[in-house]
């Protein structure tokens, strides 16, 4: 197994060399080299990464769901000061915004990995469980991680001048630091970007038959049912 690993690995390292000269072939790469690592060098800890993703997501996905209760509670104070004692304050408004963006751009993984996000289709949710694992598995590797990469890479300068300018908020009296908030960007990337490689993982496993993962399929398509 590891000279096979050590062989596909070599074999990768040699595309890689190729493909770089080619812009194309850069974006391809994102989509083989994980497949390939994922596939044939992990074997055994696949099962363990998917689980360490998932409990991670799930536990950031619980914890940002929290500023929702403080985002309505923010909400309220501000109509409350404005229109009852003609009070306001900029960075208190503009903290339920930061708080708004926080939700989707931190929260995304776990949606993804309780297949929360909008799917409107006739096809896939009726469809085998192994049907829905090579979409599944497709869409992350071609759809999924080229957007992500591509949205990280054109990210990263914009990030990155917010933070070498200490950038704050425009608005007289808004919140400092305003490269926090950008930084979620990133974030969203990372936490996603790792969900994705998590469900194509499972998928992987469940076209192998792996037990626990097929199990939990079936219980999950027969509570659609």
């Amino acid at each position: 197994m590891d000279g096979e690993a050590g062989g596909l690995l070599a074999g990768t390292l040699v595309a890689l060399e190729a493909a770089v000269r080619d812009d194309a072939g850069i974006l391809l790469l994102y989509v083989l080299v994980p497949v390939i690592v994922l596939g044939a060098v992990l074997p055994r800890w696949l099962p363990r990464f998917v689980r360490t993703v998932d409990a991670v997501n799930d536990w950031v996905g619980r914890m940002v769901s929290w500023l929702c209760v403080a985002m309505v509670l923010t909400t309220f104070a501000v109509v409350v000061m404005r229109y009852v004692f003609n009070f306001g304050r900029v960075d208190i408004q503009e903290s339920y915004v930061w708080m708004h963006g926080l939700v989707f751009m931190v929260g995304a993984g776990y949606a993804l990995l309780h297949d929360a996000h909008v799917r409107v289709d006739v096809i896939y949710r009726p469809a085998s469980i192994r049907y829905k694992a090579w979409v599944d598995l497709f869409g992350v590797m071609l759809l999924l991680m080229p957007v992500l990469v591509i949205l990280a890479q054109v990210a990263m300068p914009y990030v990155w001048d917010s933070w070498d300018r200490g950038e704050v908020s425009r608005e007289a009296g808004g919140l400092p630091r305003l490269y926090l908030l950008k930084t979620a960007i990133l974030v969203f990337c990372v936490l996603v970007l790792l969900q994705g490689l998590s469900l194509a993982a499972r998928s992987y496993l469940i076209l192998r038959g792996y037990g626990p993962f097929v199990d939990e399929a079936n219980a999950s398509a027969n509570g659609e049912e």
